[in-house]
């Protein structure tokens, strides 16, 4: 049974740290990737998703045109940057990005076909094979994506051009696998979120239908990807049919109990899964997705939130198999990790959800986007050594810098859009409570009549301040990373209990409450079961993971040892370090260069100072060895 509903993306007005992020995005993010969607910016790898979709409308005309350009799943790029685009100008209007987008639009609608059918590379090369190959053409997954868009900018804008566009297509969709009955499933899931998220904007039952569909049927025939790759003779990959852990087509859901295959296609499998749990309040399905955030959380993620530990098949392996040189961690997995807690969120009021989101929000996400948002990464490993990381085979994807685009550009796109509408997993409301999630600085307005302004350094203050106008309750929720927190109300101590996570104050006009939060600078330790992490230990403050470059450590943090006895850690912020940051300073041992591979002799140890950054900003500042977890003596 859902228990809140997400405030409208127009609701929320960001200030502080968000705000500094979000126009990040508006000012460098979403024009420099207009620039790379229409081939315009120099020296970074051609994307053509615009381009293709002129050619297709020419296609349609029957008038000359250049080829399809770029991977199947091209389009998705277009829905996520529109949809990047549209939460962006609700908060920093810009008419000529506006109008970008519409010309953009038009350019969508002239590549429809007359039956609803919408993708570029097959209306331009392979008009005779739409629909054969679920597993890899990824048409579902490109519609999914096209879909959010339409909806965001619809949200934003209230122009109804593209969602009209959206939703033709999605009638050809339903017409082809409901009322024609065709067999299969998505081979990348993604489609289903966004049916669900059509479907509460529109209420076109249509969608909840598809969405229930594609969920209901996933797995029940494990062997269709099989019997589709026998029914035709050309293939895009070379998928392996059989690899059914991999699509996660081994099962149906609800029997699903361990998080496998690819790390974004069962997240967003999952987040799909639980969306229609919340608003059927199917218990069945919601118990799956239960077993599964528990594999994830509890034997699968790393400690910066990231998750997908081998970059074969960018794919969870098996319980506290988590490597840091040559983890996969990637950007859109944690994205995809964010969208699934939300929903869970949405099924079952618990901070714990909460929680990872501020984990793989402040710490892989950002990882993913350089300070001026023009490169990024795609995997985020925790541990970067130079000549070894993004050269050999083995960490080949493990890059120590990040690349200004790539041929599979799902990860920039993606983390644009989820910074630009972080508003609507911050916040949320069910009948008269206003709950607070995540710590954003910013105004809401929710649709109960209760408005919010938060204040707040977070992550780097302790305190979160809220000025409320109106009568209801607000729910706040207290990080269990806090071992102590203080909630006082009008100069008066709340004390309310804990509910799973949350505290809930009745509230009235000019009431006044903040929360402080223990932020003491703490040693985190890896489970015995976790063999890499042996004799290690990581540093955390707050919601955010620190590590350790070279450039902070005389060249060298492969040689240090933290000494957890020590002295507490130090901590202070330091505006001339990529932008002004939190710096740590902890007491530690830097082992003495022997000679030789191999050496006899006792190593000696010299003490000193061993200094972190948060793991969001690292590699800022050129080649660095980087590391997470540290040596401890």
């Amino acid at each position: 049974m859902k228990t809140m509903n997400k405030i409208p993306i127009t609701a929320y007005k960001p200030d502080g740290f968000v705000r500094r992020y979000q126009e990040l995005i508006s000012k460098e993010m979403i024009p420099y990737q207009y620039r790379v969607l229409s081939n315009q910016e120099p020296d970074v790898e051609k994307s053509n998703v615009i381009a293709n979709f002129i050619n297709a409308g020419k296609a349609l005309r029957g008038e000359e045109h250049d080829d399809f350009y770029g991977m199947v799943f091209q389009d998705s790029d277009a829905g996520k940057f529109i949809e990047a685009a549209a939460y962006s100008i609700t908060n920093f209007p810009n008419k000529e990005l506006e109008v970008k987008i519409d010309e953009f639009i038009d350019l969508i609608e002239a590549a429809q076909e007359e039956d609803g059918y919408l993708n570029t590379r097959f209306t331009i090369k392979d008009k005779n094979r739409r629909w054969q190959n679920l597993l890899e053409a990824h048409e579902l997954y490109s519609a999914g994506h096209m879909i959010e868009g339409a909806c965001a900018y619809y949200e934003a804008t209230g122009k109804r051009k593209f969602l009209n566009v959206m939703e033709k297509n999605v009638e050809h969709i339903y017409n082809k696998f409901i009322v024609e009955k065709a067999e299969g499933y998505p081979g990348h899931p993604e489609i289903e979120l966004a049916l669900m998220k059509m479907y509460r904007l529109t209420n076109n039952k249509h969608c909840l239908e598809l969405a229930q569909h594609f969920i209901d049927v996933r797995g029940v025939d494990p062997h269709f990807y099989e019997k589709e790759r026998r029914s035709r003779d050309w293939h895009i990959w070379g998928n392996n049919p059989s690899n059914y852990e991999y699509q996660q087509s081994h099962m149906p859901v609800r029997e699903m109990s361990d998080a496998v295959g690819h790390s974004v296609r069962a997240t967003y499998l999952y987040t799909g899964m639980a969306d229609v749990a919340s608003e059927t309040s199917d218990k069945e399905l919601f118990n799956a997705c239960r077993r599964l955030w528990d594999s994830i959380v509890n034997k699968r993620m790393y400690i910066t939130g990231g998750i997908g530990s081998s970059h074969h098949g960018e794919a969870f392996t098996t319980d506290y198999d988590l490597p840091n040189d040559t983890a996969y961690a990637e950007t859109c997995a944690s994205i995809a990790l964010i969208f699934f807690a939300s929903r869970m969120l949405e099924n079952e009021i618990k901070g714990e959800y909460a929680d990872i989101m501020d984990l793989a929000f402040y710490n892989t996400v950002l990882s993913g986007i350089q300070i001026d948002g023009k490169r990024f990464f795609y995997a985020n490993p925790l541990e970067a050594i130079p000549g070894v990381s993004g050269r050999i085979p083995t960490h080949g994807h493990a890059r120590i810098t990040r690349p200004g685009w790539y041929g599979c550009a799902c990860c920039p796109p993606n983390a644009a859009r989820l910074i630009a509408s972080i508003g609507q997993y911050s916040y949320s409301e069910k009948d008269d409570t206003a709950f607070c999630h995540m710590y954003a600085s910013g105004d809401v307005e929710f649709k109960n009549g209760i408005k919010l302004n938060c204040k707040t350094e977070y992550p780097y203050g302790d305190t979160v301040d809220y000025k409320i106008n109106g009568n209801g309750k607000i729910a706040i929720r207290i990080t269990s990373w806090s071992e102590k927190y203080s909630v006082i109300k009008n100069g008066q101590t709340v004390c309310s209990e804990n509910i799973n996570g949350y505290i809930y104050i009745p509230v009235c006009d000019n009431d006044e409450i903040k929360l402080t939060l223990d932020m003491t600078p703490r040693f985190v330790y890896a489970s015995e079961k976790v063999a890499d992490l042996t004799g290690k230990v990581a540093v955390c403050v707050g919601p955010m993971t620190y590590c350790f470059e070279g450039v902070d450590n005389d060249g060298d943090v492969f040689s240090l040892y933290v000494n957890t006895n020590e002295t507490p850690i130090v901590e202070a912020y330091d505006e001339n370090t990529l932008g002004g940051t939190r710096k740590i300073r902890v007491k530690g041992f830097k082992k003495e260069a022997q000679s030789g591979l191999y050496s006899s002799k006792a190593p000696k140890y010299i003490e000193t100072d061993i200094i972190g950054i948060p793991y969001s900003l690292w590699a800022n500042r050129g080649e660095n060895q980087m590391r997470v977890w540290m040596n401890e003596k």
